[in-house]
């Protein structure tokens, strides 16, 4: 796969953190309450989890997209490049040993 640093595909998320930001403001959508942000994306994850056992990969990729578009508005309402951190995270992954969380 990837030998080195170098080589890993870097995710830049931010146009897309704010064009989901943009649509939220547009509808109205909340932009302000984070506790309420998670627990919309604990529903979208469930709803995930169903579309998965009902075999649906149309309904899944709609509601994994919908789970997305959930992380990526929080990340720009609190201010985070969701894509900074996630390539943070892949490094670190590549080096942790496999017990560790």
């Amino acid at each position: 796969m990837y030998q080195k640093m170098s080589e890993l595909p870097q995710l830049d998320t931010r146009a897309v953190q704010k064009a989901v930001y943009q649509n939220k403001v547009a509808h109205h959508f909340n932009v302000t309450d984070v506790d309420l942000e998670f627990l919309l994306l604990y529903g979208e994850v469930g709803e995930a989890v169903e579309a998965y056992h009902k075999k649906s990969r149309e309904e899944l990729a709609a509601e994994l997209a919908d789970v997305a578009i959930y992380l990526l508005g929080m990340a720009e309402i609190l201010e985070i490049d969701l894509g900074a951190a996630v390539n943070k995270k892949m490094a670190y992954n590549r080096i942790r040993k496999d017990h560790e969380n």
